[in-house]
């Protein structure tokens, strides 16, 4: 028997509310965090997760104010969106941090903990690299987030408790580590950057640990790789623009569960070997 018009639009919107379902992220109060906003892939993280996932808070960090003029414009814009002027080395200002995020999360907790604040050392040999660019690579991109990580422990914590009946992902509380492809041990067939590979092989190393201790907490854990994009830090000569990389980086967001604690993922979905 033939379906009629009116048969064909139900079953339309039927399908069409299915797919929408399994789409939606289960985004809860949507409290965010994320360091090292104000330029590159960090400013436009937070812009696409601003216009995304439209958390209800967005707490996000600068070193310096001056260059950080972008990001004032958007917050001015996005009344959600607070702003800490934070350097990644000075650990003693973390446990202030977490108190503000307390503060302007009203008690929520964090849903997502975005470690993106990094730098990057000289394209140098292993003969040429510094005792000084050691220290700073290791202080930056590894110390910082595991120190931020364990001061905002317990906003992470409070958030995976008021949400417990969502699935483990950002809807109930994530870490998620910006990395790069270079801390691949596995991938390493280049060599050069040492300090900058060392460091971010360490944060990779962090990231495993924090999926398993973190586990009982039902909160994830997940190093994330962005591409080799266009920015300050990626120069000219990457094959992505930052929109790219940041737009994959988004949907893995969106995609994160159980099952991907733990794991090095890429910018396209796709697990990279340690």
């Amino acid at each position: 028997m033939p379906l009629s018009t009116i048969h064909i639009h139900w079953i339309y919107i039927w399908v069409l509310d299915d797919l929408l379902t399994v789409l939606k992220v289960p985004f809860d109060r949507g409290l965010v965090f994320i360091t090292g906003a104000n330029r590159g892939i960090g400013f436009h993280l937070l812009k696409q997760i601003l216009t995304e996932l439209r958390p209800e808070v967005a707490v996000a960090t600068f070193r310096s104010s001056g260059n950080s003029k972008e990001l004032h414009e958007l917050a001015a814009a996005n009344k959600n969106v607070h702003l800490i002027q934070l350097d990644m080395k000075n650990y003693t200002k973390f446990s202030e941090t977490a108190k503000i995020v307390e503060q302007v999360t009203g008690g929520g907790g964090l849903n997502l903990l975005i470690n993106n604040a990094g730098i990057s050392s000289k394209l140098v040999p292993l003969k040429n690299a510094t005792v000084e660019e050691f220290h700073n690579n290791l202080q930056v991109n590894f110390l910082g987030p595991v120190l931020l990580t364990q001061a905002l422990l317990p906003q992470l914590e409070k958030a995976s408790s008021n949400a417990s009946s969502a699935p483990k992902g950002i809807g109930r509380a994530a870490v998620v580590n910006i990395t790069a492809i270079m801390g691949s041990i596995g991938g390493n067939d280049a060599g050069g950057m040492v300090p900058y590979r060392c460091s971010k092989a360490a944060l990779n190393a962090a990231s495993k640990s924090m999926s398993v201790e973190l586990k009982r907490s039902g909160i994830i854990a997940v190093a994330v790789h962005p591409g080799w994009v266009k920015s300050s830090m990626g120069g000219p000569k990457a094959p992505l623009s930052v929109e790219e990389g940041v737009s994959g980086v988004v949907n893995v967001l969106k995609s994160l569960n159980e099952t991907h604690s733990g794991k090095f993922l890429q910018y396209d979905g796709t697990t990279l070997p340690w």
